[in-house]
């Protein structure tokens, strides 16, 4: 222990004395955190549209208000000109185009019905649906407003509860997933840059020549940033809560007690990462590469359900997922251990794997 004690303080000095590690490793994530907890939403609000309204009728002018008035819309453009509508389109200028036809008011007064376009860009894939379902919604309560009084017709009374996040606020939903992806990224890029900085020193050498073993020498290097990495969510637990209000119904000493295991696996793989390179520039390259990947299989901001089957099913060995999905059921949830248990598993052999990997591979270096 006495060994390991003295590598660790070793490690600490280096941070502390850097001021440049010492900022990537307190500002930078926080700053990372206030920044894209208000851009990572799935909110989406003042979507350019274009109107072309064929019928120019006091009901038309009403639906363009309706749209204009959401707060999920903001009307850029109006033309007579379908062409005109569609250049935009292709152009990328907006993303929704509102073609009201000719009778509008009449065939609504004579037939009771009249039918309103929408030419979405769907090259922005998941946005279109939500920016049909956000207008389809608007045309759906306009023309509920347009019924007249005491006419017979069909109604279905939908009653909606939100579990879990009643108002819909995102940041409840992304600032705990953001929070596991700024740890994970700090922790993975220090560690994969640890041993390559040491072997562009030199120093590498001079340890290999000491009594100490290949576990402690992995344990000693584990050890600060693994401190590091629980004060990051500590700081950002804290800007969270009273930045962005998010809860935090369960139980803290649970979420600490699995970042405690989850960094361990994290800073294992940084530490793998850094015996394979032989620069700091390579560990750096190889980090972001991995990031990626832990990124978009994740479920941070795509959810797990809407990918492919076969991704679903390789995403089970990313370990930012099980650790996304209990950090954001312990806090907004408030989930408690038994809830937790089967991702909370797998941290742990992830844990054992990736800490077993890093001695193997640094002894590989060693022999």
């Amino acid at each position: 222990m006495r060994r390991i004690f003295f590598l660790a303080r070793a490690e600490v000095l280096h941070v502390v004395r850097d001021r440049a590690t010492l900022a990537q490793v307190l500002i930078v994530p926080i700053v990372q955190l206030l920044v894209l907890s208000n851009a990572a939403t799935f909110e989406i609000r003042n979507t350019p549209t274009f109107v072309v309204d064929l019928d120019r009728t006091t009901v038309s002018r009403g639906l363009v208000d309706r749209f204009a008035a959401s707060g999920h819309f903001q009307v850029t453009g109006a033309s007579g000109s379908i062409d005109v509508a569609n250049d935009a389109l292709l152009r990328g200028d907006v993303t929704m185009v509102v073609t009201i036809p000719h009778d509008f008011e009449a065939s609504l007064v004579r037939a009771g019905a009249a039918p309103v376009e929408l030419s979405l860009n769907a090259e922005k894939g998941s946005a279109a649906g939500i920016v049909q379902s956000y207008a389809t919604r608007i045309v759906t309560a306009y023309s509920a407003e347009l019924a007249p009084p005491g006419a017979a017709r069909p109604r279905i009374d939908v009653r909606t509860r939100s579990w879990y996040n009643p108002t819909l606020n995102y940041p409840h939903y992304m600032v705990p997933g953001i929070l596991v992806f700024l740890v994970t990224l700090i922790g993975t890029l220090l560690t994969a840059q640890n041993i390559a900085r040491e072997k562009e020193l030199g120093t590498l050498e001079q340890l290999n020549v000491t009594p100490i073993t290949r576990g402690q020498f992995i344990a000693g290097k584990l050890l600060p940033f693994w401190t590091l990495g629980l004060i990051d969510l500590t700081l950002g637990l804290v800007v969270g809560k009273l930045v962005f209000g998010i809860p935090i119904r369960g139980s803290v000493v649970l979420l600490f007690g699995v970042a405690s295991v989850y960094l361990v696996v994290t800073l294992a793989i940084g530490l793998f990462i850094s015996t394979l390179v032989e620069t700091q520039q390579q560990a750096m390259f190889v980090t972001f590469f991995v990031m990626m990947i832990y990124l978009l299989m994740s479920g941070l901001f795509t959810p797990i359900d809407s990918m492919a089957p076969w991704v679903q099913v390789v995403s089970l060995a990313n370990p930012v997922r099980h650790f996304v999905t209990i950090s954001r059921a312990v806090l907004v949830k408030g989930a408690g251990l038994a809830d937790v248990f089967r991702p909370l598993v797998t941290l742990v052999v992830f844990a054992v794997v990736a800490l077993s990997l890093a001695i193997r591979q640094y002894s590989k270096r060693t022999v």
